[in-house]
């Protein structure tokens, strides 16, 4: 799935392999945005607030997925309105993260002169609800929750000689990767575990787990077949 940034809003899920575009744009998004200040009593000052950090923004909006192609409709063939609830639900059973892109009427451009969404974040969503519009076709009306994701990982180090002293240098963290990770892997010619457990799971010493899942004795470690599968911890 590639987006093309015109006005409208897309949902997206595994780095934009699955996703589709809200059939009816909604007549507003609410986007809520803030800080948690911290306060402290100071003897002879009194009460201080200190900023803190902003806080993860949570986006809400409402619309209506159509049984019928209305002339308000913004994609040429929208799905029957149950698939795009089922396509909701079934993100939500991976406890992943989706895509959210929103492009409105102040999208602006970068530097050469191409069009930046207003918004695309990365969020879980926090509350989906949805019901049969009385009196239509089939419509569904819906309401959305999104709660801005953040990638973490744990942060990597290295030791290094600083003038005869060891000093801990941080590693920048990967990219962060929104797609779904595979279940298995096919071997190819060169493959051991350990770059497999490098090139799957980020981590080579990784290989014991790919090696017990898989039920692989020691001995069949340096003869392992081209085009084996294995399933993937």
């Amino acid at each position: 799935m590639t987006i093309e940034i015109t006005e409208g809003v897309w949902l997206s899920y595994n780095n934009q392999e699955d996703g589709f575009r809200l059939p009816v744009n909604p007549a507003s998004i609410e986007i809520k945005e803030g800080v948690k200040g911290k306060t402290h009593t100071i003897l002879g000052k009194g009460e201080i607030n200190v900023i803190q950090a902003p806080e993860l923004r949570e986006v809400s909006l409402e619309s209506f997925f159509p049984m019928v192609k209305y002339p308000y409709v913004v994609v040429e063939e929208p799905e029957k309105p149950i698939w795009y609830v089922e396509k909701i639900q079934k993100w939500m059973a991976t406890k992943r993260p989706i895509r959210l892109v929103y492009a409105g009427a102040n999208m602006y451009p970068d530097s050469e002169g191409v069009k930046i969404a207003e918004l695309n974040i990365a969020a879980s969503i926090e509350n989906f609800t949805w019901r049969e519009v009385a009196g239509s076709p089939g419509d569904l009306e819906f309401k959305l929750t999104l709660k801005e994701y953040v990638f973490y990982s744990a942060l990597r180090t290295s030791i290094v000689e600083d003038q005869g002293e060891a000093v801990l240098e941080a590693q920048q963290p990967q990219r962060p990767d929104e797609r779904e990770a595979p279940k298995t892997y096919t071997l190819v010619a060169g493959d051991g575990l350990w770059k497999v457990a490098q090139k799957c799971l980020g981590d080579g010493s990784r290989y014991p787990e790919i090696q017990k899942l898989n039920g692989i004795s020691d001995a069949q470690l340096n003869s392992l077949p081209i085009g084996m599968t294995i399933q993937l911890p």
